[in-house]
């Protein structure tokens, strides 16, 4: 298969539904080969694999939960003995507790912290070693980062410690010729979208103020994705890329 990532090796994580399927799919369609990782979707991971191989891709699903230590290092033991090298890591999974502020505890910090932001910098030590060559590091972000949304407080603090340490690590990383940036998704009808108590309204005001059209795909946020791994994203690290159809703009 030709395609602008063709030979490169891809991990993404929490890939098995929603955004990390799409980012999967679309690194797969421009010719790379895929770790999917899952945590409890195993069905879905090995059927996501099976379509990628049947458009002669290699994939393989591993699973793990990547905000502990030890199981990262399964991961990356697994994913070693059906590829020789990574190029691209998506830090696409995430978890989190849908509750006021005034309401959380250290373990639900925790939970947060660990699993959205300690995550990247776990990838990352395992990753780093296997990219001789350079490669990307993407971390996905949300609107939460910035903004202050209703039961997101926790979240939404892991995700902006998730955006620093992308700065962070792309400073620390450039030298290797490794590029680190974040992804921030604007509102996405995903099975994840289902928890929020305030989907509708979600939904409902991002179709009202985004001047790009009324629906975000997990299609649009994977292309963003892909574009952070082109050869002409070469120049672009530490940033943090806003697809949200202009939804931040409109007051």
């Amino acid at each position: 298969m030709s395609g602008a990532l063709a030979g490169k090796v891809a991990l993404v994580t929490g890939a098995a539904r929603g955004i990390g399927r799409a980012i999967a799919h679309k690194l797969g369609s421009e010719g790379a080969d895929l770790a999917v990782n899952y945590y409890n979707s195993h069905d879905e991971a090995e059927a996501l694999c099976a379509e990628l191989r049947a458009s002669g891709r290699r994939a393989i699903a591993v699973q793990g939960s990547v905000g502990v230590p030890d199981s990262v290092s399964e991961m990356f033991a697994e994913i070693a003995r059906h590829f020789d090298r990574i190029d691209i890591v998506v830090s696409n999974a995430a978890s989190g507790v849908l509750k006021p502020a005034m309401e959380m505890s250290l373990k639900h910090w925790r939970w947060c912290m660990e699993t959205n932001a300690f995550a990247l910098d776990l990838l990352a030590q395992h990753a780093v070693p296997l990219m001789s060559g350079g490669g990307r590091i993407i971390a996905m972000s949300s609107l939460g980062a910035q903004r202050a949304m209703p039961d997101y407080g926790f979240i939404g603090a892991s995700k902006a410690a998730l955006e620093s340490l992308v700065r962070t690590l792309a400073q620390e990383l450039g030298a290797k010729n490794i590029r680190v940036n974040a992804v921030s998704a604007g509102v996405v009808d995903t099975d994840a979208l289902q928890y929020f108590p305030n989907r509708d309204q979600l939904l409902s005001n991002f179709a009202a103020r985004a001047p790009a059209g009324p629906v975000l795909t997990p299609d649009d946020v994977a292309g963003a994705v892909y574009l952070l791994c082109l050869p002409e994203a070469a120049m672009i690290t530490g940033h943090t890329l806003v697809v949200d159809g202009g939804f931040c703009i409109s007051g």
